[in-house]
């Protein structure tokens, strides 16, 4: 019986994660940076409806990315 040397399922596994959430972390962010911009330019032309909602979009964007870091921080030093 030869020895497998590599774990092709775990390193797939590893891969398909990572790509995951390294694109998923990219969209919020770009998506807080996206609403702090329009924020801006809506407030000042002040359009109120619309600057709250940039602005919730960006806190909630905001808060997804720190709560990836948080998790890959804690993933990270579970071991």
């Amino acid at each position: 019986m030869i020895a497998t040397i590599v774990d092709w399922s775990a390193l797939l596994d590893v891969v398909l994660y990572s790509l995951a959430a390294g694109i998923g972390v990219t969209i919020a962010f770009s998506l807080a940076i996206l609403g702090g911009t329009r924020f801006s330019v809506t407030r000042r032309d002040q359009r109120v409806v619309e600057a709250v909602g940039y602005a919730t979009l960006t806190v909630v964007a905001l808060g997804v990315s720190a709560a990836a870091i948080v998790l890959g921080i804690v993933v990270m030093t579970a071991k």
